[in-house]
């Protein structure tokens, strides 16, 4: 999860500085990117489900839910559902719109952003049935219930026709039980393929791993400790191998270095001197909807 703070001014006679506003922007976690057909147009109204009160911040409509805290700031909040704001009992709503005029552009980036990520998001969902398709490592694999077969096994059809994920599975399979019949598929083979490629780059980097286990953390694509232990997101295996190995590679860093100094940068530079693109597409992907 992502979040934009931004500290309060210091001019000494701003209503910002008197109120000691806050900012954050609460962002879904993100896996594959998926790209709607067409941009959406400018939306002209945003409207949070539990909203009380609107304010119109140039050409945009935006309706906020607002909750009365024992506080000293007011805090502002862009999420999925849109802006929700949090200010003292002795606060004015005239003075609170004020402070939401102040930081209109802000707040309204904010909203489309979340908007696009949601379309986004659905975008990406995966369809539980027979003939859906899921990404893995970064390409399409399409879903194919065969009762008569036992397991699961990929299939390839060639390089236009791409490959197929057979399981062994009634047609008549429920969505809930098909996704995590998938499921456990991936995470087993998120567990061979990370320990491969674990073992590839600990030996390149010169570092000692103990343990190598998967993650389903809602916040983070990894981690590791002082013991040795790595921890990696099974839906990390939503993406290409070089993103994998990025993520791979970021965690065995943390390894030689427990920070992100540029003493820690340099080594994931010498690991993989091309990792920005890797990280740029983690940062931008949406994880697709797997309910």
């Amino acid at each position: 999860m992502t979040s934009d703070r931004m500290a309060p001014e210091h001019s000494p006679v701003s209503l910002q500085e008197q109120l000691g506003l806050l900012w954050t922007d609460s962002t879904p976690q993100p896996s594959v990117v998926a790209t709607p057909a067409s941009p959406s147009p400018k939306p002209t109204e945003f409207r949070h489900p539990q909203a009380e009160r609107e304010v119109r911040l140039g050409d945009v409509t935006v309706a906020y839910a607002c909750q009365r805290a024992k506080r000293r700031s007011i805090g502002m909040i862009v999420s999925a559902e849109g802006l929700s704001v949090r200010a003292p009992r002795w606060v004015s709503f005239g003075d609170i719109e004020t402070a939401l005029q102040a930081r209109a552009r802000w707040i309204c980036t904010k909203l489309i952003e979340q908007r696009e990520r949601a379309q986004l998001q659905k975008a990406a969902s995966i369809e539980w049935r027979d003939g859906g398709t899921l990404r893995f490592l970064g390409a399409q694999l399409t879903l194919l219930l065969h009762p008569e077969r036992k397991g699961h096994t990929v299939v390839e059809h060639g390089q236009e026709q791409g490959r197929s994920l057979v399981l062994g599975l009634p047609r008549e399979t429920d969505t809930a039980a098909l996704g995590l019949a998938v499921q456990a598929w991936m995470k087993k083979q998120a567990r061979h393929y990370y320990e491969a490629r674990v073992r590839h780059f600990a030996a390149l980097m010169g570092v000692d791993v103990t343990r190598v286990a998967l993650s389903s953390a809602r916040t983070r694509w990894g981690s590791a400790s002082v013991d040795g232990s790595v921890r990696l997101h099974w839906r990390l295996m939503h993406f290409e191998p070089s993103v994998i190995d990025y993520v791979v590679v970021h965690e065995l860093a943390h390894l030689r270095e427990m920070n992100h100094s540029p003493r820690f940068w340099a080594v994931v530079r010498e690991a993989m001197p091309d990792f920005e693109a890797a990280r740029e597409a983690l940062r931008q992907a949406v994880l697709p909807d797997w309910t």
